[in-house]
């Protein structure tokens, strides 16, 4: 299983905080992103931070493991 956690305006369109999806052999960062945009396309409109076990993702073709902790959350700022 893979726990997807969202945030900010992410979690708002999706109407959730936490996900959780079957993991699949061989299954890479881009291969979850595809399985959930089509599901809140308006949600993934907005992502562009990714996270893996606490650590930023910025190659989509990463591996995932079985209990992995994603996290897809939009840009943000502060002040």
């Amino acid at each position: 299983m893979i726990t997807i956690l969202l945030f900010g305006p992410v979690a708002e369109r999706v109407g959730k905080s936490r996900l959780d999806v079957e993991f699949e052999d061989g299954m890479c960062l881009q291969d979850l992103r595809a399985q959930l945009e089509p599901l809140y396309p308006e949600a993934f409109a907005l992502v562009s931070l990714a996270a893996v076990n606490g650590t930023h993702a910025r190659d989509m073709s990463l591996a995932l493991a079985d209990g992995c902790e994603v996290v897809f959350m939009s840009k943000f700022s502060g002040g």
